[in-house]
């Protein structure tokens, strides 16, 4: 089976030799391409809405131009990793030798249709409330608008998933051909109407704001799933680790959830 996961970037940056991965220079059109990368305004594409949908033109480029049996998305900045907590911190000094390899994402996609990232959970928040006080709460309700209108019968799993305090996180995934097919065809369409249901409101937006399809994103990728799950045949799904190549300062992201929930302190850039 041939698996190829895109690698999501917008500057340079170091990248693994592993041939399972594909940089790609995401928000490419309008810009100067980056030595050595694919940009993802070639063929069939939506490159120029990299401002606010992030990563996702990555993910449209992919699924409408590759041709693999099973693709996937990661940032340059976070991958999937099949190596224990241990031995990352042992090899430290070069994350990159602890990427998901070739060998490794060929194995996951011949035993599963599906890899997520393992659960990122907020216990003390649902998705939606979290959502509400880091960011805007009217994205998640325009979207669960516009799914009821175009396919009423992800209600139910929508209301669950917004009401459930973990979820897969980050548009990070790697499927077999058949299931991106299915959640791309599912998802974009809903953007595209919540897009044009907030036409006004992104005039008025930061750029940090406006990239909140990419954000509202994250939250419907767990509606589609838990209905796949659902479905008598539900696909078989993997839960891996995640990695991030730089490390995280969590005292000051904590401290900005904390001021978020408690202060109302809407967050105003990326950590």
């Amino acid at each position: 089976m041939q698996t190829k996961i895109i690698i999501a970037m917008h500057k340079p940056y170091k990248t693994p030799a592993e041939s399972v991965y594909l940089p790609l220079q995401v928000g490419a059109e309008g810009k100067d391409s980056i030595p050595g990368l694919v940009c993802d305004n070639t063929g069939e594409n939506i490159s120029a809405k990299n401002p606010t949908y992030c990563e996702l033109t990555g993910l449209y480029w992919a699924w409408k131009n590759l041709d693999a049996d099973a693709i996937g998305l990661v940032h340059y900045r976070r991958y999937f990793t099949g190596k224990s907590r241990s031995y990352r911190k042992a090899h430290a000094n070069d994350l990159m030798d602890c990427v998901l390899t070739t060998a490794e994402a060929g194995d996951l996609m011949e035993a599963y249709d599906i890899v997520v990232p393992a659960k990122r959970k907020y216990y003390i928040e649902s998705l939606y409330s979290h959502y509400a006080h880091t960011l805007d709460a009217k994205h998640l309700d325009l979207a669960q608008e516009v799914i009821h209108s175009k396919c009423p019968e992800y209600d139910a799993a929508c209301k669950k998933v917004y009401a459930s305090t973990w979820g897969y996180m980050f548009n990070m995934c790697i499927m077999r051909r058949t299931y991106l097919d299915a959640y791309c065809k599912w998802l974009f369409p809903i953007l595209a109407d919540l897009e044009d249901a907030m036409q006004d409101d992104l005039k008025n937006m930061s750029a940090f704001e406006a990239r909140l399809f990419g954000r509202v994103s994250e939250i419907l990728f767990n509606v589609w799933l838990l209905k796949e799950q659902e479905s008598k045949e539900a696909p078989r799904i993997k839960e891996v680790a995640t990695m991030h190549m730089e490390p995280v300062n969590w005292l000051k992201k904590g401290g900005a959830f904390l001021k978020a929930k408690f202060f109302g302190k809407k967050y105003g850039a990326s950590f």
